[in-house]
């Protein structure tokens, strides 16, 4: 199937997809078929589906899978397919392809946390929990508006409070390289997006003020993958 998908074989791509990376889900074979995939990506004309593929496949890696030696002999292929993500970020891309090859940038530079939370910001919500107190925060980005809030059941996000964007020059670490990245590439919604996510939020139970990146990194930040570097800077 991955040679009949070199010469865009939709059928052969479509069965890949829900084979390899269904609904996010992957095992053994997904691992196995990324260095034939770093392979197809950089083939020109071969289309961009084996990128995005290797992106999904490589951003869940931290669920269980069972190919842990596989993952281990990947090292060449996901640094293979990190060079060929950032030849595709220029500026000018449609937002949506952008977005897409920013997280898989970060999936194969071994920062699922971030591959994770990224978003087009239409309508975006990550949760996170209040430093001081017990329940959880929503943060909201997007078309409707950009607040920390309690989410209700039945009454949906209650005590809105708007958000503190981050200054653009005063980001630090993976805020600031994202940031920059977004700019560079004319992604402005992007980078409009990221001042909301790395900046800072109010909570609605105690009032107290947190950095929201800080937050969720601490409430969902994964042990490192052994065979990471970080190329993330250099890369974007």
């Amino acid at each position: 199937m991955l040679d009949r998908a070199i010469d865009r074989d939709q059928e052969a791509i479509d069965w890949l997809w829900v084979r390899l990376c269904h609904q996010g889900t992957i095992t053994g074979p997904s691992v196995a078929a990324l260095p034939q995939l770093s392979d197809i990506a950089k083939t020109e004309g071969a289309g961009d589906w084996a990128l995005d593929l290797a992106g999904a496949i490589t951003g869940g890696l931290l669920q269980p899978h069972g190919a842990d030696e596989e993952v281990a002999r990947c090292t060449a292929a996901l640094a293979e397919l990190r060079a060929t993500a950032a030849a595709r970020l220029q500026p000018g891309l449609d937002g949506k392809i952008y977005l897409s090859w920013l997280r898989a940038m970060l999936a194969f530079d071994g920062q699922p946390l971030w591959f994770e939370a990224l978003d087009d910001f239409t309508d975006s919500l990550v949760t996170v929990d209040r430093p001081h107190c017990d329940a959880p925060v929503t943060i909201a980005v997007g078309d409707y508006g950009c607040y920390s809030s309690i989410r209700d059941w039945n009454l949906g996000d209650t005590h809105h409070v708007p958000l503190r964007p981050a200054v653009p020059h005063e980001l630090t670490g993976a805020g600031r390289i994202l940031h920059e990245s977004a700019v560079r590439g004319g992604q402005h919604r992007l980078a409009w997006g990221l001042t909301h996510l790395f900046g800072r939020a109010e909570c609605t139970g105690c009032g107290s003020v947190f950095g929201i990146a800080d937050e969720y990194a601490a409430a969902n930040a994964p042990a490192p993958w052994d065979f990471a570097r970080d190329h993330t800077k250099d890369a974007l």
